[in-house]
């Protein structure tokens, strides 16, 4: 049985509209214990908080990770309060003077440099408030790179700097003394599933950052490799080898002499995807034009991820036995139907064409692996519906 059907039977009982995120900080804590007892020893793990800032989240995740990876003031601002400034690392692109300000008067760790032009502005910055601060260079490397689902690197985008400007880029920040290099930020693919390409795109980190800092005469300290490690959505049961990852990092640490430099990874959907579910109502069933569609309570306003993926995101059905009405239920068995929400616009789409065995309204349906960049990169106020529940669940003393 999922973990969230018995608050589900729970809430309909109370006879309460289903839509919620419910987030199991249970599994959450239990996973990021395991990933992080079983790196390496010179490794930390940052979380990227991009992929869930909820409070909650937060602050479980804090007690289990050396620190957060943020990409803003604003996130900068929520990391604060679970953990002082040196275990914040700020990174993204397009960096104001305000946040680099901020950044170097709260004292966070490092900042991950994206340009040449961000560079001079940090030093200006600097100077004004008489202070240091140590950086990584995030490098665009010039690949190719193998397949993954998104790219961040080996090709034209906004992220980093060109790899053939990175030469010049390490003279300018050696000759400014305000600022202290301690290495390169990696994050070259995204969303990979294949722990063998994962080892091989990290190995071509080490090469590179070795090699500039042997011509270059500075002490390679750190140095960012980036998240990148991914979620099937398409098959849960075929997910990122971790165990076979870290085993095969951990030789190619010694093999490449790395154990002096402090390595860094800064996930977010690997860590959060699993542990938070979307669950919502279904409030009609219908066909139109000899295709069925079940429309459900809230939408992707609420959970852009299959509309931003393209993709049928992972469901199960509660069957609810009770009807509110005096008149029979809709149900349908052994068809083909299109899962979508509320919105004005036939772009609101769950999952498209799926095969369901049963279906009815009022029943509930539990999207699994909503835990990151669901809610958070969603338009929240879009037709001005109410916002989803949350709900948290906790170990209890009983528990214990």
């Amino acid at each position: 049985m999922c973990v969230v059907q018995p608050v589900i039977e729970q809430l309909k009982l109370q006879h309460q509209p289903v839509c919620h995120y419910i987030y199991d900080l249970i599994e959450l804590e239990k996973h990021l214990k395991h990933i992080t007892s079983s790196l390496p020893d010179n490794c930390q793990m940052y979380y990227a908080m991009k992929a869930n800032s909820e409070r909650e989240i937060l602050e479980t995740i804090s007690q289990c990770v050396e620190g957060f990876e943020v990409a803003s003031q604003g996130e900068m601002t929520k990391g604060l309060d679970f953990k002082p400034a040196n275990h914040i690392i700020f990174g993204g692109p397009g960096k104001t003077d305000e946040e680099l300000r901020y950044a170097v008067n709260e004292h966070v760790q490092r900042i991950h440099v994206e340009s040449l032009y961000e560079l001079q502005r940090l030093n200006v910055i600097l100077k004004e408030e008489q202070k240091t601060q140590h950086i990584l260079l995030r490098v665009n490397l010039a690949g190719p790179f193998p397949n993954a689902t998104l790219h961040m690197a080996g090709r034209p985008t906004q992220f980093g700097i060109s790899e053939n400007e990175v030469d010049e880029v390490i003279k300018e920040t050696l000759a400014m003394p305000s600022i202290q290099l301690d290495g390169f930020h990696f994050h070259s693919i995204s969303n990979n599933l294949d722990a063998e390409l994962h080892l091989n795109v990290i190995k071509l980190y080490f090469n590179k950052a070795k090699a500039w800092s042997k011509k270059h005469h500075f002490p390679l300290k750190h140095i960012n490799i980036g998240g990148g490690i991914g979620v099937n959505y398409a098959d849960l049961t075929k997910q990122f080898e971790w165990n076979t990852f870290v085993q095969s990092f951990n030789q190619l640490i010694i093999d490449h002499q790395m154990e002096d430099v402090t390595l860094n990874l800064e996930c977010g959907r690997f860590i959060m995807a699993h542990i938070g579910y979307y669950v919502t109502e279904v409030l009609d069933v219908k066909k139109v034009h000899n295709a069925w569609y079940a429309i459900l309570r809230g939408g992707t306003q609420q959970f852009r991820l299959p509309v931003s993926w393209q993709h049928n995101h992972p469901f199960e059905i509660y069957q609810h036995p009770e009807n509110p009405y005096p008149f029979k239920k809709i149900s349908i068995s052994q068809q083909d139907i299109t899962l979508v929400g509320q919105l004005c616009t036939p772009k609101d789409v769950f999952a498209k064409d799926v095969h369901i065995d049963h279906l009815s309204t009022g029943d509930v349906i539990i999207f699994k692996y909503a835990g990151a960049y669901g809610w958070s990169i969603s338009h929240h106020d879009f037709l001005s519906h109410p916002h989803p529940e949350f709900i948290y669940l906790k170990q209890t003393k009983e528990d214990e």
